[in-house]
């Protein structure tokens, strides 16, 4: 019987793989995604509880024994991940229906976003750091394809720099593998956390983490890895920029987390206190970002970086407030982010414009969108009690507690720059007087807002249920604060 944690990574696979045979029947094309992100979501809900009651799963291909077999392990920070990417994918491709366009649903379109989960939830899932490489290419290759459908100027031109950034960093990533591999002779994650604590604090394990950090903060857009994100996410439709702006740069935070809490942990003191110092450049960067422009997807994509700043900050403090409130806020980010994305992507539809300056005066007739954003925009900046807030506030506690006070009363003034910047759009766009407006059917209307508002909704139940899921969350955070919890799972049973 196959392991159930293997579900959620070969379920989108082996659909995306029958979705390459009838690229033109659109309706088909609908109908099959949508059962196969169901199918997807249901077998990782199943996953969750499995976790929650018998602890980490782990399942090694090929009938080796670890660390030579390949392990995929599934505890409870992936499981959520996984969780989490398989919900935004389902509203994403929702709201596809309505927004893409049949022109490109014929290009391979559905396929492409199959193909990508299997490479955001294999990255999620797997035990094996170049396993994790693989699944980075498998999810790079696909979002080659999504960032240039449609062929418009300007996603050709982005796409040409969002290729070569990834290529030089899937390139370091080889070459720190083998530099890892050369050290510790291993390959399974939990294996090379057993062997760096053996070497202990070494110089060249020092340099290994540095390199890591470089390669995954490229991914996951830190300062200042991140000059290619605001234009190459800009570049395509909104659907697609949604899927990336809140799924794609937290495989690289997840990595970054993953790596930092379970091999680099003899020399905290150099890699965990420079994760702190760039986390807060970080921040100061994506604050700057939101602040200046007045381009609506510009200011939501500079939100990203700040809220990456956010969770590795939490990370790097390694202790139970800040790593809880990191996985509270990973988990608010993916919901909250695709949920802003598609509400502007409607916004943009109504104005003809992502220009803040040429918009105005929407709420007279679209009074619902308007309310909903604003929601939204609170849920961003941490309103209590909205699903921003628990998060954040634990990351603040997680920083006081380790006398790291202005670093964390920084992080809440940011939350006010955070607020500012959404705001921002509201004001313009929702308020004043009411700009030119392109003619958009009622029914188009109410198609492009289901999903939106539905997943607005989700992020508001996030954060008032919050206690509910505390259990899950403090299980995923013990993962990562005790490798032992990590490594005796993928040795149980092996002698």
């Amino acid at each position: 019987m196959i392991n159930l944690l293997l579900f959620p990574v070969l379920i989108p696979f082996l659909f995306a793989a029958i979705l390459l045979f009838f690229p033109k029947k659109v309706k088909a094309q609908r109908i099959t995604v949508m059962i196969g992100l169901l199918l997807a979501l249901a077998s990782a809900i199943v996953l969750l509880i499995k976790v929650k009651t018998d602890g980490v799963q782990t399942v090694t291909l090929g009938s080796w024994a670890p660390p030579f077999g390949i392990t995929m392990v599934s505890d409870m920070i992936s499981v959520l991940l996984v969780l989490s990417s398989l919900l935004i994918a389902i509203f994403v491709v929702w709201y596809s229906y309505t927004s893409i366009g049949e022109d490109r649903e014929k290009a391979f379109y559905y396929p492409a976003i199959m193909f990508m989960l299997t490479g955001v939830n294999g990255a999620f899932t797997t035990g094996d750091i170049f396993n994790m490489f693989v699944f980075f290419e498998v999810l790079l290759m696909s979002s080659y394809v999504l960032i240039v459908l449609g062929g418009e100027k300007v996603q050709l031109r982005e796409s040409i720099k969002y290729i070569l950034v990834n290529i030089v960093s899937s390139s370091l990533f080889v070459i720190t593998v083998g530099y890892l591999y050369s050290v510790v002779g291993t390959l399974n994650m939990a294996d090379i956390s057993i062997k760096l604590e053996e070497i202990g604090q070494s110089g060249i394990v020092t340099v290994i983490a540095v390199l890591f950090l470089i390669v995954f903060g490229i991914k996951g857009a830190i300062f200042p890895l991140f000059f290619w994100l605001p234009g190459s996410y800009s570049a395509p439709p909104v659907p697609v920029l949604a899927l990336f702006g809140a799924l794609l740069t937290k495989v690289g935070v997840y990595a970054i987390m993953r790596t930092y809490s379970l091999f680099f942990t003899t020399d905290v003191g150099f890699t965990h206190e420079l994760l702190m110092v760039i986390s807060i450049i970080t921040i100061v960067a994506g604050c700057i970002g939101a602040l200046a422009y007045f381009d609506v997807k510009q200011i939501i994509i500079y939100n990203i970086v700040i809220a990456v700043g956010v969770i590795l900050f939490g990370a790097s403090i390694m202790n139970d407030s800040g790593m809880l409130g990191s996985i509270f806020y990973l988990i608010h980010d993916i919901l909250i982010k695709g949920a802003l994305f598609l509400l502007i992507g409607i916004v943009i539809k109504i104005t003809g414009t992502s220009d803040l300056r040429k918009m105005g005066g929407l709420m007279r007739r679209y009074p619902v969108l308007g309310w909903s954003y604003l929601v939204a925009a609170f849920g961003l900046a941490g309103i209590p009690p909205l699903s921003g807030f628990v998060g954040k506030l634990l990351v603040i506690q997680g920083g006081f507690e380790e006398g790291h006070i202005w670093q964390s009363v920084f992080i809440l003034a940011s939350s006010l720059i955070v607020l500012l910047s959404a705001i921002r759009i509201f004001i313009y766009a929702f308020w004043g007087a009411e700009k030119v407006v392109h003619t958009i059917s009622p029914k188009t209307y109410r198609h492009l807002l289901a999903p939106a508002v539905t997943l607005v909704a989700l992020t508001v139940l996030y954060g008032v249920g919050s206690e509910y899921l505390v259990p899950f969350m403090s299980d995923a955070a013990t993962v990562l604060l005790d490798p032992s919890v990590y490594t005796d799972a993928v040795f149980r049973g092996v002698k």
